[in-house]
């Protein structure tokens, strides 16, 4: 199944870039999809994003899933589906 991701704000310009697709198979999960990322990208994106193995990202940023924070889904154990959309951004906050 295929699903796109796409990045914002730190993560964007870690990467250098703003949205890429991830074939993945079928009943994946978030943590999948992150672990991936991590093994794509290595120390950095591990450092300042994602460890594979702990059950959340690391504190300052986010992941929604088709508009919905991973939170009030099932974390890093939400489900994936084909055509999903992922976004990884950095937490805002305002005032």
């Amino acid at each position: 199944m295929k699903v796109k991701v796409q990045y914002f704000g730190f993560i964007k310009n870690m990467l250098k870039k703003s949205e890429e697709e991830f074939e993945l198979s079928e009943g994946a999960s978030l943590s999948d999809l992150l672990s991936r990322i991590a093994g794509i990208y290595g120390e950095a994106f591990r450092k300042e994003v994602y460890e594979p193995g702990l059950k959340d990202v690391k504190t300052g940023f986010v992941v929604t899933v088709n508009g919905v924070l991973m939170g009030q889904l099932h974390d890093v154990d939400t489900k994936l589906s084909e055509g999903d959309n992922v976004i990884l951004m950095t937490l805002m906050s305002g005032g």
